[in-house]
Formats: C-alpha cells, sequence, structure tokens
C-alpha cells in the first residue's frame, strides 16, 4: 500500500521546518518537499541579525540547516525535488513531484515569495555583498554607509525611512516619472535631509570587486548615466509569492498571496499556509516560525478529531 503521510509540508523554509518541527514532535507521520537547500530565501544571507537566541547573529544557510535537523531529530523526513502540481480538495491530498507521486491526509504550503530582481548583471552575485531584498533584515549590516534603493512604492518609501536612520545617506532611484507611495511618505521622505529621490531613473549597471562599490543609473528620458558610489543596493520593487500550482484550488488575494486566517487555514480543508506565501502583515523569519507552529497545531487538532492518524 502507497504511503499516505498524516502532514506534507511544500517548502523548507523557516516556516515549513517549524511545522515539521511542532508535527513531528506531536506524533505526526510528517514529509517536507525542498526544491533546494533547507532554508528558503534565508540562505541569501550571510549573517541574520533579528532572529532570537543568536546575539552575535547567524548565517543563514546554517541556520536552515539546524532547522532541518531539529525537525528530524524528531521524525521529519525530507525529500529534496520540485512540485510540479497538486490536488488539494479531496480527502487525501495529492502531490506530484519530479520524483514520485505523494499523498496526505493534510498539506501545509510554505512555499514563500521571492523578492523581484532588477535582472542586471552581476545582480545574483553580490547578494549579500551588498544587494539586499530586505532592509528589515539586512539593514544593520550598512550602518553608516551611502546605500541606494531601487523602488519607487510603499515598501520603498517604509525602507528609505528606515535605513535614513542608521545610514549615511539613502538615494531612492525610482524608474516612473513620480514615486508611487502614498502621499503620507512624500511629506515625510522631505523632511528627512539624508533622503533623496531620483524619479525617472534606473538601476542600469552594478560596481563591484567582490563587494558592491556603486552603481550607475540611466535617465529614462535622456539617457544620460550617473555613478552613484554606494556601499549597498536594496532592491524594493515588490514580491512575488510562489502560489502558481496552487491557483484555482487554493483562494488567493489579488497579489497572489494565499488567503488564511490566524490559524493559518485556507478555504480547503486541513490544507493551511504558513509564511510569506500567506496574506499578512509583516513578513519575517519570526512570523514564518509562527506560522509554522500554529498550522502544525491545527493540523494536528484537525486530524486527531477525525481520528484518522498513520499511527492509529
Amino acid at each position: 500500500m502507497d504511503q499516505i503521510y498524516d502532514v506534507i509540508i511544500i517548502g523548507g523554509g523557516p516556516a515549513g521546518y517549524t511545522a515539521a518541527l511542532y508535527s513531528a514532535r506531536a506524533g505526526l507521520v510528517t514529509l517536507v518537499l525542498e526544491k533546494t537547500a533547507p532554508g528558503g530565501q534565508m540562505t541569501a544571507s550571510n549573517r541574520i541579525d533579528n532572529f532570537p537566541g543568536f546575539e552575535d547573529g547567524i548565517d543563514g544557510a546554517a541556520l536552515g540547516t539546524k532547522m532541518k535537523r531539529n525537525a528530524e531529530r524528531f521524525g521529519a523526513k525530507t525529500e529534496f525535488c520540485r512540485v510540479l502540481s497538486v490536488s488539494l480538495t479531496g480527502r487525501i491530498k495529492t502531490v506530484r513531484t519530479d520524483r514520485d507521486t505523494l499523498k496526505g491526509r493534510s498539506v501545509i504550503i510554505a512555499t514563500g515569495a521571492e523578492p523581484k530582481k532588477l535582472e542586471i548583471d552581476g545582480e545574483e552575485e553580490l547578494t549579500g555583498r551588498g544587494v539586499s531584498y530586505c532592509a528589515a533584515c539586512d539593514g544593520a549590516l550598512y550602518k553608516g554607509k551611502d546605500i541606494v534603493i531601487a523602488g519607487g512604492g510603499n515598501s520603498a518609501a517604509v525602507d528609505a525611512i528606515q535605513l535614513s536612520r542608521i545610514c549615511k545617506s539613502v538615494t531612492v532611484v525610482n524608474l516612473a516619472h513620480t514615486a508611487a507611495w502614498e502621499a503620507a511618505y512624500t511629506d515625510i521622505l522631505s523632511g528627512i535631509g539624508n533622503v533623496r529621490v531620483q524619479n525617472h531613473t534606473a538601476v542600469a549597471k552594478l560596481l563591484y570587486d567582490d563587494y558592491l562599490t556603486g552603481v550607475i543609473t540611466r535617465d529614462v528620458y535622456t539617457g544620460n548615466h550617473m555613478v552613484l558610489p554606494c556601499g549597498g543596493l536594496f532592491v524594493s520593487i515588490g514580491r512575488a509569492p510562489a502560489t502558481e500550482i496552487f491557483r484555482g484550488q487554493v483562494a488567493l488575494d489579488g497579489e497572489g498571496y494565499i488567503v488564511a486566517d490566524e490559524t493559518t487555514g485556507t478555504n480547503l480543508p486541513r490544507v493551511f499556509a504558513a509564511g510569506d506565501v500567506r496574506s499578512k502583515p509583516l513578513r519575517q523569519i519570526v512570523t514564518a516560525v509562527s506560522d509554522g507552529a500554529v498550522a502544525a497545531h491545527f493540523a494536528h487538532k484537525y486530524l486527531s478529531r477525525s481520528a484518522v492518524l498513520t499511527s492509529q
């Protein structure tokens, strides 16, 4: 007879492995599916300073590995594969990967949301070495430096306000003719002396040795270029949730994030969404971890109520 797992967790980031830890400790037969390496987006950061318990910070890949080992200590299993399709509406859920077809009584979706990128040469190589996608995560690493923010929406404005408090200068490079952030942010930013905004301007090239040393910008109207020396570039042009394979089954909001309440429950029975993939006001490692614990708790609760646990 084919194995039927109590919980299949799609995604091995902080939400996924926390869910695996809590599920396995509750006695649920638990499988984590991860396409690359444990830790998800954390692996792109060489130092995480805002996760409690690591007073000197910790490498993102190391934290991901620790989370995986912690969950596996209690019996959770991991399969490295790519999920191709899912069928989540039935009593038994089916997940098809590039290796096999898996069945589970509940599914926790923890696929995360990828930051949108500029797609310019050197961006990938410099991630963690001057290029960042999260001011709240990495801002402290750039204290006292000149930095550039690429973006013109609310998230770019929030990042500029936050970074202005610790950085020497903040230059916001906005592709559009005018910034798209709310008017209130314009008033706030205009009163901050070390912030300036360059509209109708694109980041055209990255300058670097081992680390980022500056950017070259291009005026989209005139074509003129300008060199901006800087120690950091924060790309703040939005995020893209990894939810396409769930479309048509799980309810999504207007931006493609999974609609889930504070129990992490979705519109489908025994299907949960945890971490950055969920529609929520704050996406951080600590909130992902919280979601993972909540999702596992309610998965166990519903499975126990229906008395269909593998172990029974």
